[in-house]
């Protein structure tokens, strides 16, 4: 099989954007006539993954969104999964992380059990932990570094130490865990999690990791700018560079699952796959890629 970076290249060439739909159905707003439980969460997701799919590099299911529901939720997932094209990858948004023992059966689990294209797991642990997710070359691990929420800054912006032995200067915790993290696994199978919230931190971990492939939340109703993170979020080296798109996915979660939620606007379609479709279309057309 190709590896992850040239079929997530094909796919953003295939639809001339570098749009995430981001999966995490809430049961209590859901689109009326959506039952407000786990037949409703899956309905609805699978409404999106039509209406908003062929607009989208990639969908990244939240996994506890389906977790929640014990192992019907996980069935359902599973289902959701295995009704995507074949060339819609999926992202498996689980920030998993633990000893490796513990990861090389969580590979298991998300690559062969669920069928994940990649995951995104917690760098916490360190390079040997996150080995099992590497090692497989059509695979993917993004890894968190400089993440999008509100208190993201309290532990990913403290200043680490130099290293002189290493080579390595006095930086943010979050810049470190992106240079460390280049050197990690076989090559062209880790990437990193950097929010739009955070543009200065985002232009900083790109400087470090020139080739490494991003995944961008925090646009859309979390407030993140698209220009910066058009900017500076396409690879500029190997492994990721000169592909389309660069590597970069900009998840939309709320902003395109919302759009048929509440009342209809004046002028918009009654119909909840229609709406979620126009509003996947405009962000596709907001993240579209040149080449």
């Amino acid at each position: 099989m190709a590896s992850y970076l040239e079929r997530l290249a094909a796919r953003t060439a295939r639809v001339g954007s570098c749009l995430c739909l981001g999966i995490d159905p809430l049961p209590g707003a859901l689109p009326d006539g959506f039952a407000p439980d786990l037949s409703g969460v899956e309905a609805y997701a699978r409404l999106l993954v039509e209406a908003a799919g062929p607009y989208a590099a990639a969908v990244k299911p939240n996994l506890a969104f389906f977790e929640a529901f014990g192992s019907p939720g996980v069935a359902a997932l599973e289902r959701i999964r295995a009704a995507l094209p074949a060339d819609l990858l999926l992202v498996a948004d689980g920030k998993r992380g633990d000893i490796g023992s513990t990861a090389a059966r969580l590979a298991v689990g998300l690559y062969d059990g669920l069928g994940a294209d990649a995951v995104t797991a917690n760098p916490y642990l360190g390079g040997e932990a996150i080995a099992p997710l590497l090692e497989r070359p059509d695979r993917f691990v993004y890894l968190l570094c400089r993440t999008s929420n509100p208190g993201a800054g309290e532990l990913q912006s403290l200043e680490v130490a130099a290293d002189a032995t290493a080579g390595l200067p006095a930086e943010p915790l979050y810049a470190r865990v992106a240079r460390r993290a280049a050197a990690w696994g076989p090559g062209g199978t880790v990437g990193l999690v950097v929010g739009a919230t955070a543009p200065a931190e985002l232009a900083a971990v790109r400087s470090v990791a020139p080739g490494a492939a991003f995944l961008v939340p925090g646009v859309g109703a979390q407030g993140g700018e698209i220009a910066p993170v058009l900017r500076d979020g396409p690879a500029t080296a190997e492994p990721a560079g000169g592909r389309p798109g660069g590597g970069l996915l900009v998840n939309v979660s709320r902003g395109i699952a919302g759009a048929a939620v509440g009342p209809v606007p004046r002028d918009a379609s009654a119909d909840p796959g229609e709406r979620v479709a126009a509003a996947a279309r405009a962000w596709a057309a907001r993240l579209a890629v040149l080449s």
